[in-house]
């Protein structure tokens, strides 16, 4: 597949208002396959909107260098980058309709009249607003102008098209529903997206790639699954998704957790004997009064619909979160109830306890 971005050592240095220089991007390399939809995940700070800030020519780098497809296009206005940018604020024109909103970028380029009309058209047709070109920004949802933003992007039938925390001005229920069409919408077009945010199930729902930052650096880059199920420190365990952290001895192919002896899915590159940190997700855990090597008494039960969530204090290891589903048809649990606690074996993940 063809790399239709490439990322080689970028770096970029801020000077702070007290003097001190601050490392933003720290030697961050990256390769994007064409048609993929990449997001650029991490916490406030982590480095990955100024990251996105310099693919599409906002900021300049400190070092390094940015290609797309095989053209170095560091010293290269945005304006001809061939991206464009959805922002998180839709930056849409409020004095104009939402149809010259769309057609505003193919009026300024040169060569792109021709059809212009037409062209339009089937853009707001295909982000479901070929009904409202006549309307005023001011007279649509938050949904509804987040359309024209992406259509004003698609319009332009860029090489790539970057996503700056598109949907962090919508409630809870539009956020999943727009995420869900902009998903598709990159599939069907098969446009190569960078995507930035700090939500980690927006991420993982919408997402080939995704690569996590941290302090301007690159944690991990994987699939969603990859990422979730085989995080590669306890960094990007904590940040993606809920997780206990056990502490643990590896014993070969199995770690051993207040004496009881736990097989491993694949044996990692650790000296038998050292200590581990077992990386246990909620869900991975399998509840029961009857049997299992873990005797534990639930302290806390919290009913969320679809599953219930308990916190366990479990002997010898310490509290443990679980998660159970359908709630309802099992039965919940009460404070006091005596449990057994089994994990679900090819769930079990292994840091070193260092990191």
């Amino acid at each position: 597949m063809a790399t239709d971005l490439r990322i080689d050592r970028l770096r970029k240095e801020f000077e702070s208002p007290g003097g001190e220089t601050v490392v933003a991007v720290n030697d961050v390399s990256l390769d994007i396959e064409k048609g993929a939809l990449v997001t650029l995940l991490g916490p406030s700070g982590c480095g990955k909107t100024t990251l996105l800030r310099l693919i599409a020519g906002f900021e300049e780098p400190t070092g390094g260098d940015i290609y797309f497809g095989d053209r170095r296009v560091n010293d290269e206005a945005p304006n001809v980058r061939d991206s464009a940018m959805v922002f998180q604020s839709y930056a849409i024109f409020p004095h104009l309709s939402v149809f010259e909103n769309v057609a505003f970028g193919l009026r300024l380029k040169r060569g792109s009249r021709h059809g212009l009309r037409e062209r339009v058209g089937r853009v707001l047709e295909l982000v479901g607003l070929g009904a409202l070109g006549d309307r005023s920004p001011s007279q649509l949802s938050g949904g509804q102008q987040q359309r024209v933003a992406l259509a004003r992007c698609i319009v332009m039938e860029p090489r790539l098209l970057l996503f700056d925390e598109p949907l962090s001005n919508l409630d809870a229920k539009l956020r999943e529903q727009m995420r869900l069409e902009i998903r598709d919408l990159q599939q069907r077009l098969g446009i190569t997206s960078v995507y930035v945010t700090h939500d980690q199930v927006e991420a993982m729902s919408i997402s080939d790639v995704l690569v996590v930052m941290n302090g301007g650096t690159v944690e991990q880059i994987g699939s969603p699954s990859e990422v979730y199920a085989r995080p590669a420190n306890r960094f990007v365990a904590d940040f993606i998704g809920k997780v206990n952290f056990v502490d643990a001895i590896f014993t070969g192919r199995a770690v051993d957790v207040a004496g009881v002896r736990w097989p491993l899915p694949d044996a990692p590159d650790l000296a038998e004997g050292s200590r581990v940190t077992l990386v246990l997700r909620p869900e991975a855990i399998l509840m029961s009064t009857t049997d299992g090597p873990l005797r534990g008494t639930v302290r806390r039960t919290v009913f969320l619909g679809n599953h219930a969530e308990y916190l366990v204090e479990v002997e010898g290891v310490g509290e443990l979160v679980i998660d159970e589903t359908d709630p309802t048809d099992r039965g919940m649990r009460t404070a006091g109830d005596t449990v057994f606690l089994s994990p679900a074996a090819e769930a079990l993940h292994v840091l070193p306890a260092e990191s």
